[in-house]
């Protein structure tokens, strides 16, 4: 059985030429192939790969900041430490900008007031009229 299907069976010599023309011609392909794949998955992938992990990333770290219980879970000391940073270098932009925040909350409000006073009053309307 061994001998019966030889990995590298002996060829005369116009076999041998033969299977290193296609041999070599199969190489060329495959380089020509391997190159395109390569250049597409460095120029066309890989940025995504690397901006998607970076988005990931950055959603976790958000969503740890943005929920203040998470103190709890990830350690007291480091909310401290980044509330106490973020005040020292930011108190009046952030005061400024929470102000910012309020005056934009009262102007939504205001606007959901006069909403449902309109729909408030055509609803008393209808009634008088019935």
């Amino acid at each position: 059985m061994k001998n019966e299907f030889p990995l590298y069976p002996k060829l005369c010599e116009n076999g041998k030429k033969e299977a290193e023309m296609l041999f070599a011609g199969f190489k060329e392909k495959f380089r020509k192939i391997a190159d395109e794949v390569l250049g597409e998955l460095y120029a066309d992938v890989a940025t995504h790969i690397e901006s998607d992990s970076w988005g990931n990333y950055r959603s976790q770290i958000m969503n740890g900041m943005k929920n203040y219980e998470n103190r709890m879970l990830q350690g007291e000391f480091d909310f401290e430490e980044i509330r106490r940073k973020i005040y020292e270098e930011h108190r009046e932009e952030i005061i400024k900008d929470l102000n910012q925040d309020l005056v934009k909350e009262n102007e939504k409000l205001k606007v959901k007031a006069t909403m449902y006073l309109g729909w408030y009053h055509t609803a008393l309307e209808r009634q008088s009229v019935l």
